[in-house]
């Protein structure tokens, strides 16, 4: 008995001196370690709140950057004390990507949503146009941007969609061009036609000076000589404008007897007589 208990000392000494150095440096790199990532990820904070990121977004990132360390020091730590780790990894691997598969849908608008708090090519109260759709943001949701629309109904957008597609931003210029296209009868006197224009751009102060409104003939169509007016207006105004100058042209073109012609053509009738028997 004494001589099992002699050999199990040894045995328990032998290991003491062999894996207690492990087993004290890996406990001093797993403290150091831990607390190192934890001045990280507060770090990434700040970080990304310093730079205007949402703070949904910074938390969100700063744990999944911590998480991703501390499975990375812990295996780390389990192989400074002998543990294989191979097969963890590999477990690992197929569960990411597992999950990867499962959730690539969610992922990407996640990713979508991500790539647009960080890089805000829009913002709430903006109004954008993407994936088909157009309105006025009113939420910009981790997986979803929610906009409402003219008419007022609520259109929710995965962010991926936006995130991958053309996006078009109406608010992010302070000015838009109107264009505007009005076809005269070719018998209409063009000059006389550009003063009535040039008439109701004078009276409307919302229209800028700068840069210059333009009038100019844009085609010769088939039924009708082409005139095309651009002016610039405040971003708030662009609507407003476009349907009072709508209006105001035809009116001021019935005021001055000047015809805006319907589509016509003009068909020739060749009467032949029978031929005589």
């Amino acid at each position: 008995m004494s001589d099992w208990a002699s050999d199990s000392m040894n045995v328990l000494a032998d290991l003491a001196v062999t894996y207690a150095p492990r087993f004290l440096l890996a406990l001093v790199v797993l403290l150091v370690g831990w607390i190192v990532i934890g001045a990280m990820i507060r770090g990434i904070r700040r970080l990304l709140s310093a730079k205007g990121i949402e703070p949904t977004v910074g938390r969100f990132m700063g744990s999944v950057a911590g998480m991703a360390l501390k499975i990375m020091l812990l295996l780390s730590v389990a192989g400074m004390i002998g543990i294989e780790v191979t097969s963890f990894i590999a477990i690992l691997s197929a569960a990411t990507l597992a999950i990867g598969m499962a959730l690539k849908g969610t992922l990407s608008n996640f990713a979508g949503g991500v790539s647009v708090m960080i890089f805000r090519p829009y913002k709430v109260g903006d109004f954008i146009e993407g994936a088909g759709k157009s309105g006025t943001v009113q939420e910009i949701q981790i997986f979803n941007t929610v906009l409402t629309t003219g008419d007022n109904r609520t259109v929710i957008i995965p962010n991926n969609a936006i995130a991958t597609g053309v996006l078009v931003n109406y608010s992010t210029q302070r000015t838009r061009r109107v264009e505007i296209e009005v076809g005269i009868g070719y018998e209409d006197d063009i000059d006389r036609a550009k003063d009535v224009l040039q008439g109701l751009i004078d009276a409307d102060q919302r229209i800028h000076r700068d840069p210059e409104p333009l009038i100019v003939v844009g085609a010769l169509g088939e039924s009708s000589v082409d005139l095309k007016l651009r002016v610039w207006v405040g971003a708030g105004d662009f609507w407003p404008v476009t349907f009072d100058l709508n209006e105001k042209i035809k009116k001021a073109f019935d005021a001055s007897d000047i015809n805006i012609p319907y589509p016509q053509q003009v068909v020739r009738h060749i009467h032949q007589n029978p031929p005589e028997s």
